[in-house]
This record gives C-alpha cells, structure tokens and sequence, in this order.
C-alpha cells in the first residue's frame, strides 16, 4: 500500500531487541522498517534482503519473510529506509578551508581554491579528502563525485581516503592541458587519462572520472578526447559549465560561443559529460543539453553562497534534462541540500510564477538519489532501493516529533529532515555511520590530526580574501 496518511512510526512489539549497531552487522540481513521508499515512493509494510553488498530482493515483508525463513528479520519501528543520497559534486580536497569561501563574491577559485589545494601534500590531501569524506556520510550521502584536485599529489591519496571512511566515490582526474601547461603535454595528459580510467577495475566503492576545469583549461582537443575515452570506459567527464558571468564572458571573447556552445562545437557534449553549475544557461542552451543527454550537477547552496544565478533546475526536469544535486564542498548535509534544492527554485522561479509546488517534493528526493546516480554514470549500479541495486542506504527516524504525525513523508523529508534523524548509514551493504560516528574506525582521531593540518596548510597557502572574516567586520562596523 502506498503511503498517503497513514502514521508512519508503529510503536515496537513486546519482546523486540533494542536497535544496536551489532544488529545490522550481519552479512545477510532481512529489514523490516515502518517504510521503504521505492522508486515508486513510500511503502507500508515492505521490507529489503541484503546480501553479498546489494538488495537481493524488495517487497511486502509477510512474502520476503516466507521466502527467506533462515533469516531473522531486523524489526525497525519508526524508520524509513530510503536510498542514500548522491552528491554530484564535491570537491573532496578543499575541505580545510572551506570557511575561507563565506562573504566571498564569486570566481574564487583562483584567489582561494588554487592556492590552498597547491599547499596539499599527500598526507594532508589525504586528511582533507577523509574529512570531507565523514562529513558527507554523517549527513547522508552515500556517493561522492569529486571533480578533480589540484593538489600536486597521487590521486590515490583520495581513493584511500574515501575507501577508508566507506563512501563510494566518483573520482575525477584533472586532464588540464591549456592551464599553465603547454600543448606538447597533451600526449602525457590522455596517457594519463586512460591509465586512470583503468586503474581501479575491480575496486568495489572507486570509480574513475575525468575532469577538466573549466572549457578553456584544455585545447579543442583534448576536450574532445577526453569525452571520447570517458564514453569508451562508460566514465563521465566533469567540467565547470556557466557558472558565472565572467566565464561566460570569456568563453564569448575567446571562441565567440557561449560555454555549452562551445562544448557542442568541439565533440564535448553527450551522456558522458556531467556539466557542473549550468546556472547561466539560455533557452538555445537548454535544448543542447536536452538533445545530447549531456547531464548536469544542480548545486543550490553554492549559488546562494556565491553564484550568479540559480539553475533553472524545473525546467530543466520539463525538458528530460539529466541532472542530479551537488554541494560542491559547501556542506555534507543531504537533508539541507534537499531543501535547498526546492528552496532556491521557488524563489529565483515560483515566486514569479506563481509555481508554489516547484517540483513537488518528491522531485529532489529523486534528483538527491536516482537522478544524482544516473547523472555521475552509477544510474545501473545505485541511488534506489530496488533488487539488483547496490545496498547503499540509510535508515531514518522519522517518530520523532517533526514526523510523528506524518501526511506526505517525502516532502517533510526534503522541508523538515535533518541529519540528525540518520540512525544508521550503509554503503555496499556494510554499516559504515551509526548515530553521527564512524564504524570500524577513530572519526574523533581524524578530526584532530585535520586540525593541526588545516593550520598549517592555510598558514602556507597564499589565500586572498576580499573581504574581512565576520568577526573583523563586525569590529568595523557602527553597530556594536
């Protein structure tokens, strides 16, 4: 039965073993939460087998149970377990400054990104990609994309992190080859290209991506090339696309086309490129990225942090363009950016509109989960609660007072969620967060080594801010 009113949160039967983490360890386990969100929505009365890291089956609990009587179900009154989410865009390395971005205009990266990430050695890019890596898995991901580091150090220095903390990761590789390095490099950058995109065959949470900065970072070539061997290895490329005006405006000076123009100019764009931001996209844009599948990376909080405009993100599932939602490193906190995702639409777009729905809901759930996999070329393997998917999911307790009484589950997760509601965090089918901590691993000693890094990062990099931190201007200011 699908889940219109009725009240969610059952209370737990006499005799139920309280919930512990040692209850979930369990190779093969039979789940039985109050609700399963399915690709079909909220579900009363379903449960999920998993084993071997995927769903082995999902359907009404009485029938998984007949089917499976080795199995002792795993009661979980008061929970949804609902697929966890995807960031389709993060940038794992900049997570010691990411304050450094607050009250900062746009274009930053060349001010403070690039000098920070240039004072990276391999242990503290390490450092830095597990931090970020914790946080995103305390707030609900279960699936990063990391669009490529600048940090002159081995890539593997993220995998390891990232495998370490248990999120799956979309690793990306920097392919620049018109960026401060000469055209004779470009032979040595697809050289590396394709040794990475086969570098990890086998990995189980690793999963090898291109990137390349920004359009003009690299030659017409290698633009080209690069989506060519991503679309080889079934792999997306990343590429920052329409974020601002002034990359706009350089796209229009240098090559006399607008960015996603350009892309369609040179063979760029198609189902393996994965447009990062498009917030500054015309109607003729529009239609370039519906017609070539290309997909893009929806990331509200960085436009109301420092963008220039919100994508038009509705019109843009009007028009069967791909996208999914990413933070891009601002804040690992799925629920938040669920909201932020309606939030952001309904005031660049609803409010004019009168569109007080802007997507219903259920839109950035599924853009948060299905649509960010797909988005980040995992749509086969995750981002849905179903037999065959991988078994990266969460658990949420929703019998609290925000949801006990509950009408519309979907839409009071994406307006009234918290991240605090997150019992259990799995990946692979493996409990990787239990109640905010780390499992199989010290979280609180990786907090304080980042911290004594961080210091001494930020102390060496040559980060320019515009303007003052808030304590500074609240010093400046008249209103004391």
């Amino acid at each position: 039965m699908s889940h219109d009113t009725a009240d969610p949160t059952p209370r737990a039967p006499a005799g139920d073993a309280p919930l512990t983490p040692s209850r979930l360890a369990a190779d093969v386990q039979l789940l039985a939460p109050a609700l399963v969100m399915t690709p079909r929505g909220p579900m009363e009365g379903y449960a999920a087998v998993v084993a071997d890291g995927s769903f082995l089956a999902v359907g009404p609990a009485a029938r998984l149970e007949r089917e499976h009587p080795g199995l002792t179900p795993v009661r979980l009154p008061g929970h949804v377990l609902m697929p966890g989410f995807v960031d389709a865009h993060h940038h794992l390395t900049q997570s010691f400054g990411s304050a450094l971005a607050f009250g900062e205009p746009s274009e930053i990266f060349s001010r403070v990104w690039v000098p920070l990430e240039g004072a990276l050695d391999e242990e503290s890019a390490h450092v830095a990609a597990k931090l970020a890596a914790l946080e995103s898995l305390r707030g609900g991901f279960t699936t990063v994309a990391d669009a490529g580091t600048r940090a002159p150090v081995d890539v593997d220095a993220l995998a390891s992190a990232t495998t370490g903390a248990g999120i799956r990761c979309v690793l990306g590789l920097v392919c620049n080859d018109a960026d401060g390095t000469t055209r004779a490099d470009r032979a040595a950058v697809l050289a590396a290209a394709e040794k990475h995109l086969t570098r990890y065959a086998g990995a189980d949470l690793v999963h090898p991506s291109l990137a390349v900065s920004v359009p003009e970072a690299a030659t017409a070539d290698t633009l080209r090339d690069t989506a060519r061997l991503a679309a080889e290895a079934g792999a997306v490329v990343q590429v920052h696309v329409n974020e601002h005006l002034a990359a706009v405006e350089r796209s229009l000076v240098r090559h006399g086309l607008r960015p996603l123009e350009y892309l369609r100019e040179v063979g760029a764009l198609g189902p393996q490129l994965l447009a990062a931001h498009a917030t500054l996209v015309t109607p003729a844009e529009l239609t370039l990225l519906a017609d070539t599948g290309t997909a893009v990376s929806y990331n509200p909080v960085a436009s109301a942090w420092k963008g220039n405009a919100v994508a038009p993100a509705t019109t843009m599932a009007e028009r069967g363009i791909r996208f999914g939602l990413g933070t891009d490193g601002t804040r690992g906190d799925a629920f938040r950016l669920a909201e932020a995702a309606e939030f952001a639409q309904r005031l660049a777009y609803g409010l004019a509109t009168g569109d007080s729905s802007c997507g219903a809901g259920w839109s950035w759930l599924d853009r948060g989960g299905a649509g960010g996999a797909d988005a980040v070329g995992l749509g086969a393997l995750t981002g849905r609660i179903a037999a065959g998917a991988a078994a990266d999911f969460l658990l949420v307790d929703v019998s609290g007072p925000e949801m006990r009484a509950s009408w519309d589950l979907p839409w009071e997760l994406v307006r009234r969620g918290n991240r605090d509601q997150i019992t259990a965090v799995f990946t692979a089918g493996r409990l990787r967060m239990w109640r905010g901590r780390a499992v199989g691993w010290d979280d609180s000693a990786l907090v304080e080594r980042a911290a004594e890094l961080a210091a001494e990062v930020v102390g060496r990099a040559r980060v320019t801010r515009v303007h003052p931190t808030s304590t500074r201007a609240r010093a400046g200011s008249a209103v004391r």
